[in-house]
This record gives C-alpha cells, sequence and structure tokens, in this order.
C-alpha cells in the first residue's frame, strides 16, 4: 500500500487549514456586523455576496488553472480571502462590508476548487478516497472550531481582533508557494461530454444533502432550543464520516456508499419533524452528519474516477458549485414551502425529495460505474 503523505501533501494541508480557519471565522462574525448597520437585510446581504463571488469564482477556476497553474491559483485565492479582511476593521459601513464580502468569495471560490483537484492529483488512484476525507477533515476542523468561537471572540475580545486573526490566518495559505509546481494538463471536458453527464448526476446527488445542509443551519435555530449542541454533533458527525468513507471507498467501492449517504441524510432530515424533542433532534443531526460526510466524499472521489487528470480542475468546480448552489437554493426554497406547510411537514416533504432525486440521479448508475472503469479501487484490491 502507498503511502499517500508526502511532503508536498503535508504543506497543502497546512496551507488548507490557513484558508479554512480564515472562511469560518469570518463566516459568522461579519453577518453581525453586518445586522447592526444594517439589520436582518443587510447580515442575509453579506453572506450572500459572499456566496455569489464564490461560485463566480468556481466557474472561472478550470480555465485559472490550465493557464497558470494550482499553485499560483491557490496563493491567489489566500490572498483575496485574507488580505481584504483587514478593511472590515476600516469602516462599518454594509457597502464596504458588502464590498469585502465580494473579494473574499472570489478567494474562496479559487480555494475550494484547487484544493480537491490538487489532492486528487497528488493521492495515488487506490488512495485517493482516503487522501480526500484528509483534506475534508483539515476543512472541516476549522467549521468545528471557528464558527462557534468567532462569534465568541467577537463578543469577548472584540470584532477587529478575529477580523485580523481572519486575514493571517488566510495568508498562512500562502504556504502553498514552497510546494512543487504541479503543471495541470489541458482542461478535456469539453471534447468528452459523455463524462460531463457522469459527474453532473453525482453532482445532482451530492446537492440534494447540501440543500438539506443549507436548510439546516439556516432555520434549525427556530425549531430546537438546543441548536448550538445540535450543529456541533452535525459538523462533527460529518467530519469524521467524510473520512471514514474514504476509508470504506479506497477498499470496497466508493459508489456503493452514494445511496447510504444520502439515506441517512434524509433519515436526519425527517428527524427534524419532532424537533421539539431535544433527543430526535441530536438522533437527527448525528444521522443526517454521518450522511452528509459520506455523500461529500463519495461523489466527489467517484467523479474523478470517472475524469482523465486533465479534467480534475472542471471535476472540483462542478462539485463545489453543486455544493455552494444547493445550499443556498435549500435555504431560499424551505423558506418558501414552509410558509404553506409549516416546518414538520416541510422536513417531512425535503426527506422525501432528496430521496427520489438521488434515486433518478445514482439508481442506474451505482450498479456498474466503477467495474467500467480501470482507476476504480475495487478493481485494483
Amino acid at each position: 500500500m502507498k503511502v499517500f503523505l508526502s511532503r508536498t501533501l503535508i504543506l497543502f494541508y497546512v496551507a488548507t487549514l490557513g484558508t479554512a480557519t480564515s472562511f469560518y471565522a469570518l463566516l459568522t462574525a461579519v453577518p453581525i456586523r453586518a445586522m447592526a448597520t444594517g439589520g436582518g437585510v443587510g447580515a442575509g446581504m453579506a453572506t450572500g455576496a459572499l456566496m455569489l463571488s464564490t461560485v463566480a469564482a468556481e466557474v472561472l477556476s478550470p480555465w485559472l488553472i490550465t493557464r497558470y497553474g494550482y499553485r499560483s491559483v491557490f496563493a491567489w485565492g489566500a490572498v483575496l480571502l485574507g488580505l481584504p479582511a483587514l478593511a472590515l476593521s476600516l469602516s462599518d459601513s454594509l457597502a464596504a462590508i458588502l464590498a469585502v464580502c465580494l473579494v473574499r468569495g472570489l478567494g474562496f471560490g479559487l480555494v475550494v476548487v484547487v484544493g480537491s483537484a490538487l489532492v486528487a492529483t497528488l493521492v495515488p488512484a487506490e488512495r485517493r478516497g482516503e487522501g480526500l476525507g484528509v483534506y475534508g477533515i483539515v476543512f472541516g476542523v476549522p467549521s468545528i472550531v471557528m464558527l462557534p468561537l468567532g462569534v465568541w471572540l467577537a463578543d469577548r475580545v472584540g470584532y477587529d481582533a478575529v477580523v485580523v486573526a481572519g486575514a493571517l490566518a488566510g495568508l498562512v495559505g500562502l504556504v502553498v508557494l514552497r510546494i512543487p509546481r504541479v503543471p495541470p494538463a489541458a482542461d478535456a471536458s469539453r471534447q468528452q461530454p459523455g463524462r460531463m453527464g457522469q459527474w453532473i448526476r453525482y453532482a445532482i446527488a451530492f446537492a440534494t444533502t447540501a440543500m438539506a445542509c443549507g436548510i439546516v443551519v439556516t432555520f434549525l435555530p427556530a425549531v430546537s432550543d438546543i441548536v448550538e449542541v445540535a450543529l456541533l454533533v452535525q459538523a462533527a458527525t460529518a467530519t469524521l464520516a467524510r473520512w471514514a468513507a474514504g476509508r470504506v471507498g479506497d477498499k470496497y467501492g466508493v459508489s456503493r456508499l452514494l445511496i447510504p449517504g444520502a439515506v441517512l441524510s434524509a433519515a436526519g432530515m425527517a428527524a427534524l419533524i419532532m424537533a421539539s424533542d431535544p433527543f430526535a433532534t441530536l438522533a437527527g443531526m448525528a444521522l443526517f452528519g454521518a450522511g452528509f460526510g459520506i455523500s461529500q466524499n463519495a461523489s466527489l472521489t467517484a467523479m474523478y474516477q470517472h475524469a482523465p487528470m486533465s479534467s480534475y480542475g472542471t471535476v472540483s468546480a462542478v462539485w463545489n458549485f453543486a455544493y455552494d448552489a444547493g445550499i443556498g437554493a435549500g435555504a431560499a426554497g424551505f423558506g418558501i414551502l414552509v410558509t404553506a406547510t409549516g416546518f414538520p411537514l416541510a422536513f417531512g416533504i425535503t426527506a422525501a425529495f432528496m430521496l427520489a432525486v438521488t434515486a433518478a440521479a445514482l439508481v442506474r448508475r451505482t450498479g456498474t460505474a466503477e467495474r467500467s472503469h480501470p482507476l476504480s479501487p475495487a478493481r485494483q484490491s
């Protein structure tokens, strides 16, 4: 069994840890400051501006990677994510906050697309699921720690201190300049429409669980009195499950995990029908977190198995677009649904919708996909 933790990969994980810490430290702190000047609309606009430019950068990333290479694109992403954050301590105006969020979103979009694509390039094919799982832990731990800590520090140490810490953490990503150049091949995805269809099917299946994640982080505070603990359970379970799915997928075949991941995610959403019961909420978040983590790793690894190395940038962009667009669409769509049905029925409808969409996208493919691909870990074991 090949060892995949090379010096290059370890340095890249360090760079990723810095950029993820920068993103999550300010993800909750900035909307609070925006709310002070622009109310609830201002807070929503801050997060919306961040995610809008993130998606825009994800669309452009494959072209940028092909033209400039992984290292340069990630370094620019780290600078755009970290350095502009310092401007948040200079002005409290909503316009300034939104401008910074737009620029930081561009940086975040670049680093997340480069992240999974470069890991997939550096890790041997038979250990790719595990390598992406470790990458998930490196990116996930800051979300567990910094989402609550950013707000806590802003209240007790000061908003400016959080801003400076977020900026410095983002610039840690420049350690990526110490790794050797990893030149990407020209993106061949436009000449391979069949492969693009496979990626989109996996991305659609994953987008349903991402949609549920958007619902959870947006609406759980409205239905649960233990939201802090519930979100911690969800984030921790998802991070561990993402790593475990990589280990299991490398050994037994990653496509086999896609349906179980969707079922666990849907079961977690269905448990929120009884969100007034703390036990049901915690159980639901544990189930959803496990399913979400499995779906993250399995969908991304499966997409890479059906792509040549020349298209890794495009695969990462498609997957990250499904992630971010799914979160946004889930929150917006559920908000409309819940006004018509109430929370219990809306959670039940969401769970059924998740299973239906996943089945439509995957049922005909999971039985044959890995057996037909030369890089499948199941074939190499």
